[in-house]
């Protein structure tokens, strides 16, 4: 029998999210989350599509390794465990891997040492990506097991992007240097942009717009990653929906020197209480243009430096790539917020930009142009989907072996 289904996993600090995947068709078989993880209140909500059963468990789920027997549980109950034949790997997402990883990686105690030794520089993801990884090879040692890293698409970027204007030997000595995160997303993006466009990938130049509770842009030309907007970590660049995004390195030691704040309380202030949250205590975009049409002015100037930091960003793109065929916008806020899409584009017109506004205003699941047939640049929602993503880099590098 030939092994066609990819489980995929991302393992969160408190959560794992699950997909389980048919790669000869893409197929979603069924999907989940544990959430809560360590806490009384634990809650595990499994969908399998192929029987349209929807199952849902709270109570105390102690830590990583009970949260994976408990999905690989619930796989079992629809004939699905993880002891199938018809399982090929595990993939696994992992936000951080440096330079070093540059493609999906199968994972033994060298890869994992690696990712354990850039903890430093992604301290809120990469052990929570460990754990996931180690338990399900608890589970099944004798499964190949991948890792798909965020940065990997980014790794193509030139040094006159990836370097910071700081002294080398010190950026050199701690790994300082952009490495730009939410990778997974942008390679699905642009590729599935190209493809809406009719064109191959290495014919296309395209911004994509990862615009989620986490907000990222990226400039890709001919497939390869140019410039992305996140840097050393997923602070640096757009407002977010609780990150500042790009800031004057020198507030953080105004708040040190003036403020007597400590690097643990910046950290928090910037990564947790800045954003859209900081500007006026709400960082769901549905609720936030609610309270703009009430009249909200908090609400309404968040709105508008979300929109200024992401034209420019639009345009600093057009400048980087200089030739442009389309900008797709994508995710939570991407795929669903017609204002946003609507007004980061406004004005933009000089640039090739432009929105229908009877085309943006629709709703759908596909991807679609949004773009008046006469504009320059092509303008598009496309849909994210980096579980398939990482299910079909993971099964590209096992697969063959299990023909």
């Amino acid at each position: 029998m030939t092994a066609t289904r990819v489980l995929v996993l991302n393992s969160g600090s408190s959560s794992v999210k699950y997909q389980l995947l048919d790669m000869r068709d893409g197929e979603r078989l069924a999907m989940g989350l544990v959430e809560r993880i360590g806490e009384e209140t634990s809650r595990l909500k499994h969908t399998c599509r192929t029987t349209g059963a929807v199952r849902e468990r709270t109570g105390p789920i102690a830590d990583h390794e009970a949260a994976l027997k408990a999905v690989a549980d619930e796989l079992a109950v629809d004939g699905l465990g993880l002891d199938s034949p018809e399982l090929a790997a595990i993939g696994h997402r992992v936000v951080h891997g440096g330079l070093r990883f540059t493609e999906p990686t199968l994972i033994d105690d060298v890869v994992l040492a690696e990712i354990e030794r850039l903890i430093p520089v992604a301290p809120l993801h990469n052990p929570a990506n460990l754990v996931g990884i180690r338990t399900a090879m608890a589970l099944r040692p004798d499964l190949p097991q991948v890792a798909v890293f965020d940065t990997a698409f980014h790794t193509t970027m030139p040094e006159s992007a990836a370097r910071y204007a700081i002294d080398v030997a010190t950026a050199d000595a701690y790994r300082i240097r952009r490495y730009g995160f939410h990778g997974t997303s942008h390679a699905f993006v642009s590729r599935a942009t190209a493809k809406l466009l009719g064109k191959a990938p290495e014919d296309v130049n395209v911004i994509v717009l990862h615009l989620g509770n986490g907000a990222s842009a990226s400039a890709v030309r001919g497939g390869r990653c140019v410039d992305t907007s996140m840097g050393l970590t997923p602070l640096e660049g757009l407002v977010m929906g609780t990150r500042s995004g790009d800031l004057d390195p020198a507030v953080i030691f105004h708040l040190m020197r003036v403020g007597e704040m400590s690097t643990d309380e910046i950290d928090t202030l910037l990564n947790k209480r800045s954003g859209l949250i900081g500007l006026c205590g709400d960082n769901d975009m549905r609720e936030i243009r609610r309270r703009i049409d009430e009249g909200d002015e908090r609400a309404e100037l968040a709105f508008d430096i979300y929109i200024h930091r992401l034209k420019k960003y639009i345009g600093a793109y057009c400048a980087v790539l200089g030739r442009v065929d389309a900008v797709a916008f994508t995710a939570g806020v991407g795929e669903n917020a017609s204002a946003v899409r609507e007004a980061a584009v406004a004005g933009l017109e000089l640039l090739g930009l432009e929105v229908d506004g009877a085309l943006n205003s629709l709703r759908s699941e596909e991807p679609r142009l949004i773009s008046p047939a006469s504009a320059r640049v092509a303008v598009a929602v496309v849909p994210t989907d980096e579980e398939l993503e990482i299910a079909t880099q993971t099964y590209a590098l096992v697969g063959n072996s299990n023909a």
